[in-house]
């Protein structure tokens, strides 16, 4: 079931901006040419809506990315109107997915340790800021809750001896620390290691048995997934759970 994108502006005073604890940080935007739901570049996402994080999206510079542990994590961002009156659009703000990577370039760019920047997808930026010839604008961010429809989804790739798994649309703090496996003929789980962004190996043969799923997210919190993927299932296919991270 495709996802449609959720950009909803809220009205932050001063107040609350020192109240909640927000950062300081700076964005920009990428990808205008192109259709926003293919850019899940570095986390793997193939399509922003099949993962379920429509197209409120955006890369995020080296100090936020992690080595891809922050794939599918959720950040509420405005555009900080005292710093740049005539570009920000005051009052809004948007929650964003972080489903990609922006590459340093080492020479003093603002994706270059240990700067905080975000690189947005168009949709999410303009929503934030006026779209003009500085393309950059200082804004206020911070982690939330990521709310997702539907159950936690997993994309079964690979070959026999070599397994990787997909894993989108998770909801709660929405990245992922660790992953466990188990086939139904299976008596324990395997650990899982992540291969890239939002992708985890495993090299156990698992054919013809049904697939359960043990995650671990940032914020310490566990949860199981049992028999997510039938006895019959095949590369290629994904699998949605009952159940969510809240």
């Amino acid at each position: 079931m495709y996802l449609f994108p959720f950009i909803s502006p809220l009205m932050l005073s001063e107040a609350n901006i020192q109240s909640n604890g927000w950062l300081s940080a700076h964005a920009t935007f990428y990808g205008a040419s192109q259709n926003p739901t293919t850019l899940g570049g570095a986390c793997g996402y193939d399509n922003t809506f099949h993962a379920g994080f429509g197209v409120s999206t955006a890369a995020l510079s080296g100090a936020l990315f992690r080595e891809g542990e922050a794939c599918g994590a959720c950040f509420r961002v405005t555009c900080d109107a005292r710093l740049d009156p005539k570009w920000c659009i005051r009052g809004a703000a948007v929650t964003v997915t972080a489903t990609n990577f922006c590459p340093p370039n080492n020479n003093g760019g603002w994706c270059d340790l240990p700067r905080q920047h975000f690189d947005m997808s168009l949709p999410a930026f303009s929503s934030i800021a006026r779209v003009g010839s500085e393309g950059i604008v200082p804004v206020l961010y911070n982690r939330v809750s990521c709310r997702r429809k539907g159950g936690v989804r997993f994309t079964l790739k690979g070959q026999p001896n070599f397994n990787l798994v997909m894993i989108t649309n998770v909801g709660g703090s929405g990245d992922i620390k660790a992953a466990w496996i188990r086939g139904s003929k299976m008596n324990t789980w395997v650990a899982m290691r992540r291969n890239w962004g939002a992708n985890w190996q495993s090299t156990v043969d698992l054919r013809n048995q049904a697939l359960s799923f043990r995650l671990a997210l940032v914020d310490g919190k566990m949860l199981e997934f049992p028999n997510v993927a039938p006895l019959a299932w095949r590369f290629g296919e994904t699998f949605s759970s009952r159940h969510q991270f809240f």
